[in-house]
């Protein structure tokens, strides 16, 4: 779906034309965009208040994966240009980074973005990132069963 092929008839010679195919260019990122939504506004939220209680978390983590959001997150496909459509912030007492979008985005994106943190910081062996309502996820540990 990156390139469409267009067929026209090019004159030739005299009397006789040639079918051409002519391909748009692939990779071209000027028609990538972010559309907006209907109405309003949404809030993701990632909850990160069981990694921060244990000291997995601490000042300087926390503030990294915030700053990673602000780095990572595209809005019409460039990195970190969020503008005022996109809002990124961390409740500091509640251990919850906010993300409050007038674009359309989905949840599962921001998954991507924390999964891809945790692996950068080698901590995605320890922790999952799991729905508990429709508009937010919660960073939980691995459930790992002993046969003892």
């Amino acid at each position: 779906f990156l390139y469409f092929i267009v067929f026209f008839l090019a004159p030739k010679k005299q009397n006789t034309y040639k079918m051409v195919a002519i391909r748009k260019k692939v990779g071209a990122k000027g028609h990538i965009r972010t559309a907006p939504l209907s109405k309003g506004k949404k809030i993701f939220k990632i909850d990160c208040s069981v990694p921060v209680k244990d000291g997995v978390f601490d000042e300087e983590m926390v503030g990294a994966f915030e700053q990673h959001f602000l780095s990572n997150t595209k809005l019409h496909g460039k990195k970190g240009k969020l503008a005022d459509k996109v809002k990124i912030n961390m409740d500091k007492e509640k251990n919850m980074l906010a993300v409050s979008t007038t674009m359309q985005y989905r949840k599962k994106y921001f998954k991507y973005l924390t999964k891809k943190f945790l692996k950068k910081k080698n901590l995605r062996d320890f922790f999952r990132i799991v729905a508990t309502n429709k508009q937010e996820y919660q960073l939980r540990y691995f459930n790992i069963q002993s046969d003892e």
